[in-house]
């Protein structure tokens, strides 16, 4: 028999899905814009040999922001909206996994574990090809020497870069070098990296908001335990996936090819303390991703309930 839970879960069958699909892609494309910058550091500091370009986080932060300005921070950024797709892939397949898979279980840790990774599973499937063309423009700028491919610029001969033209340039180079392929470059790492962390998320953030509604008075509103919540969800699934995407970032901007021949001379390059790499920015982006995340999809799950089950549901 499980265990009555303090915070009720909303699940796939109590949503109008009209609702939660509109309501979905504003949360998705608000949480894709908040957390960026971050984003882009954190892959600059992985991709970096030893700490030949930036010495850390906030470092790489002001030394971007005083020579390529707030538009650095968000190089790639219009292409990385395509992930939205895939932001509603995960989304559907979490849901439909966690409703098949209690037709089986009624164990929520096993539902959101097996959901989780699922999603991930599919999402990374739409995400990678997206995240190689980002992931290159991301590296422009100061970070251009790190990577294979380059942008035009003015001096080579070609019109001032226009966001359009450089996503055109990136995709054109990658495709004559790789062909098709290239756009699935470290998508192995990828899978590595994200299922786990999404199979861990989800059952540790519910763990976190259940044992934080025990400790809180009975009238704490369950949408602020869930906002902690995630944040320590995000931070336990962060630290143990980290050294695969330190991994999956050097096989993706750097065009390697075996993730164990990457991962053995990172292990001879930096030493261990090599696979920590970028982890403070990830937890740092992670921390209000969780958030905004956390507390935008809990709200539309509110927002998208079944009208005969609004009243049912404590706020």
């Amino acid at each position: 028999m499980q265990q009555k839970r303090n915070i009720q879960i909303i699940e796939w069958e109590d949503l109008d899905k009209r609702k939660f699909y509109s309501f979905g892609v504003f949360m998705t494309m608000t949480i894709r814009a908040t957390v960026y910058p971050a984003t882009l550091i954190r892959t600059r500091l992985q991709v970096q040999r030893g700490k030949s370009l930036y010495s850390g986080t906030f470092d790489a932060f002001f030394k971007i922001l005083r020579t390529e300005g707030v538009r650095g921070l968000y190089r790639g950024f219009m292409v990385n909206t395509f992930t939205l797709i895939s932001g509603q892939a995960y989304i559907t397949t979490y849901e439909l996994v966690r409703k098949y898979v209690s037709q089986y279980s009624t164990d929520n840790t096993v539902k959101s574990l097996v959901a989780g990774g699922s999603a991930s599973l599919v999402a990374q499937s739409i995400t990678v090809p997206i995240d190689v063309i980002s992931q290159q423009l991301m590296m422009q700028g100061q970070g251009e020497h790190l990577t294979r491919f380059r942008i035009k610029s003015k001096a080579d001969g070609g019109k001032p870069d226009r966001m359009f033209r450089q996503t055109r340039d990136i995709i054109g180079q990658i495709f004559a070098a790789d062909g098709f392929r290239g756009f699935y470059r470290g998508y192995v790492a990828s899978l590595l990296t994200y299922i786990p962390n999404s199979a861990v998320w989800w059952p540790f953030y519910h763990f976190y908001a259940e044992q934080l509604s025990k400790l809180a008075p009975s009238d704490c509103p369950h949408l602020i335990l869930q906002a902690m919540a995630g944040p320590l969800a995000a931070a336990t699934a962060s630290t143990v996936t980290n050294p695969m995407d330190v991994v999956r970032a050097r096989v993706q901007v750097e065009g390697r090819t075996s993730v164990i021949e990457t991962f053995k001379q990172l292990i001879v390059e930096e030493g261990f303390w090599g696979l920590t790499k970028g982890l403070s920015a990830r937890i740092i982006s992670s921390t209000p991703t969780a958030i905004v995340m956390v507390v935008g999809y809990e709200t539309l799950k509110k927002l998208s309930l079944r009208p005969e089950l609004v009243d049912s549901r404590h706020w």
